[in-house]
């Protein structure tokens, strides 16, 4: 076990940053569990992408990183078993590689197991990562380890848990014989692909939309399984169409000062990157996966039930298509799709869900955006959730409201954790508990 004295954890993308007195690196389940017995207030932590503040602000913290092993396979059962640092990546290519996949993928592959299920990590047309979870080894605030399967009634809770509950120590999941995706993009009107949800969600077996803010346009992804011999013919688009990101930076540069000028650099970005057509073919992971993220940029992400979707689609599109305000929102609004589920603090519990993200590519002035403000008002009104490894104000009395389990959650993490000591100052307020605070560095 390694240790690190007085230094300073930053997020991602920087906008985090903590003053710690000890950092733990650790590698075997035996060490994890000493570090957590032996002190008062803890937090962990692994790739750090996180837009929300769960996984710093205490004096004490460890790095989940180096916990990071493929633990064992069961072939007749088709489960795999990690340690909870280890990168998605990792893992997506082991049980490929004897044929298998978990067929729910987030948008990138660089997050951990154990902080993608923490947050609800999800994928698009299918479930939450942690819906494929069938076994866990939680460690609790004592120390000790508690092993949780599909038939105990604490599963449904520890799913999605924000690491209030405990450290996830190793993770079994179960996985489907692999498949291969053709994949179709093109850009359609609002008109055209806002009616047809429902029935592309039946006709295909994946479906996103890239919606462009101010553009009264989307970018349509469908993908449907085939024969993994088939031949496709395959365009990936012109090839500039990998300057996307670069372009962005370059026409967002100033929005921040000037927000109006991001409806201009919408229509530029929507005519030069999203109005070719594309196609190609691949396993669930290669065809819908992004591989790298590139620069850093924040994000917000709100759910709302598949049938409410339209309404506040429309009332998002005419809040930001206001002059007079300040909402105004780069490309794109990520606009995916999950099926409901018993999980406690999943945004699909007992509905389905459409999920649309916000996304700033200016990082550094994330603060002063005044689209997730928007955008989290109207959801809110109508009784979204929202995503809990990105960006939110709401707090308990919020949340209450739109999780049916938020109160049975809480009296369960008092009863796992009486002393608060998996609590930052972030996550005591969304419990309405208390916590010790630490300054920021």
């Amino acid at each position: 076990m390694k240790q690190d004295n007085n230094g300073t954890w930053v997020s991602w993308n920087e906008n985090l940053k903590y003053n710690y007195t000890t950092k733990y690196s650790v590698t075997t389940e035996e060490e994890l569990q000493e570090v957590i017995a032996n002190n008062d207030k803890i937090r962990f932590f692994g790739s750090k992408q996180s837009s929300a503040d769960i996984a710093a602000g205490t004096d004490v913290i460890i790095d989940m990183t180096t916990y990071n092993k493929i633990v064992s396979y069961n072939y007749s059962k088709k489960t795999i078993t990690v340690q909870s640092g280890v990168i998605l990546k990792d893992v997506l290519e082991a049980i490929e590689s004897v044929g298998w996949c978990i067929p729910c993928l987030p948008d990138i592959n660089t997050i951990t197991i154990g902080g993608a299920l923490a947050t609800g990590t999800h994928g698009t047309s299918g479930k939450l990562l942690s819906e494929y979870m069938v076994a866990c080894k939680l460690i609790l605030a004592d120390g000790t380890i508690k092993t949780i399967t599909q038939e105990d009634e604490l599963m449904n809770a520890v799913k999605v848990s924000l690491g209030m509950l405990g450290v996830m120590s190793t993770i079994t999941f179960q996985c489907e014989p692999i498949y291969t995706l053709h994949v179709k993009e093109r850009p359609e009107n609002d008109n055209e692909w806002l009616p047809k949800i429902k029935s592309r969600l039946k006709e295909h077996d994946f479906l996103r939309i890239l919606w462009l803010p101010h553009t009264s346009k989307g970018y349509v992804i469908t993908g449907d399984k085939i024969d993994k011999n088939k031949e496709v013919t395959e365009n990936k688009g012109p090839k500039f169409l990998k300057h996307r990101r670069k372009a962005s930076k370059m026409l967002y540069k100033y929005s921040h000062k000037y927000p109006w000028t991001t409806a201009i650099a919408n229509k530029i970005l929507a005519t030069i990157f999203f109005s070719s057509k594309k196609e190609h073919k691949g396993s669930l992971y290669q065809a819908t996966v992004t591989k790298s993220r590139g620069s850093t940029l924040e994000l917000a992400e709100w759910t709302i039930s598949l049938d409410k979707f339209p309404k506040v689609f429309e009332e998002i599109k005419t809040e930001i298509n206001k002059w007079s305000n300040k909402s105004f929102i780069h490309i794109p609004m990520d606009v995916r799709f999950v099926y409901k589920d018993k999980s406690w603090l999943s945004y699909a519990y007992e509905q389905d869900t459409v999920t649309m993200g916000c996304v700033s590519r200016n990082a550094a002035t994330a603060d002063t955006y005044e689209a997730f403000k928007s955008v989290e008002k109207i959801f809110l009104k109508h009784g979204g959730r929202p995503h809990w490894g990105k960006r939110f104000a709401a707090k308990d009395a919020q949340l209450t409201k739109v999780y049916p389990k938020w109160e049975d959650f809480k009296n369960l993490r008092n009863e796992l954790d009486p002393t608060n000591k998996f609590l930052n100052p972030y996550l005591a307020s969304l419990v309405n508990a208390k916590a010790v605070v630490y300054e920021n560095a």
